[in-house]
């Protein structure tokens, strides 16, 4: 087995015990975990959450970056504009949307400043109009719109996946959070691709989010 082959099963292993502990920790099973043995701590998980997923995500991008392979397509002429321009506008509506969240309730700095466990309100940025998930859409875009080697196809498809599963578990979490009011928003606007007959108006998303404070 040459060295890439041996590489690129590493990279997949790496992708899969991340994610893996991604969910793990993620899950109110931890969650409850810590609340029980550590009740102080428990304010400040989902900022230790993040960072940990952060330093840890050193270990895939790290394999990732040393593989020297060979492209298995690179984007030129035309394609590359329409590749790089799908990329900038997907940048630019992550940004965006990102105006529904309280950065610092999603970093987790509020929590652990309050001292509290209670989820934020129901926020929907215009894109949350037509998807539920405008970040890993977004993200997906950029993504698959990059120059490609087999180390670039590998963690894409390792992500992609957990993208795909991973908005089906926030949605439980969502579900048990904010209850009827986001059960209702997910019946009539689609996960990840958007569909031309399902989204909500401008009034229809202020309504929601007005009875989400209710």
């Amino acid at each position: 087995m040459d060295e890439h082959r041996i590489l690129l099963i590493y990279l997949s292993l790496a992708w899969l015990v991340y994610f893996g502990l991604h969910s793990l920790l993620a899950s109110p099973a931890s969650k409850d975990w810590v609340a029980r043995h550590w009740p102080r701590l428990r304010p400040g998980y989902r900022l230790g959450y993040n960072l940990l997923a952060l330093v840890l995500l050193a270990g895939p991008v790290g394999l990732f970056l040393i593989y020297e392979g060979p492209y298995l397509w690179r984007w030129s002429g035309a394609w590359a504009w329409l590749a790089n321009g799908l990329a900038l506008l997907a940048l630019v509506g992550f940004l965006h949307s990102s105006r529904a969240y309280d950065s610092l309730d999603f970093l987790g700095l509020r929590q652990w400043r309050e001292g509290r466990t209670r989820p934020g309100a129901f926020r929907l940025s215009v894109w949350h109009r037509f998807v539920r998930h405008p970040w890993y859409s977004f993200g997906l875009v950029i993504l698959w719109t990059r120059d490609m080697n087999a180390a670039g196809l590998v963690s894409a498809l390792w992500i992609t996946a957990y993208l795909v599963a991973g908005s089906h578990l926030e949605e439980r979490k969502l579900v048990r959070e904010l209850g009827e009011i986001y059960e209702r928003y997910r019946t009539r606007v689609p996960g990840l691709v958007p569909r031309p007959w399902r989204y909500l108006s401008r009034e229809q998303a202020r309504q929601l989010m007005e009875e989400g404070d209710q």
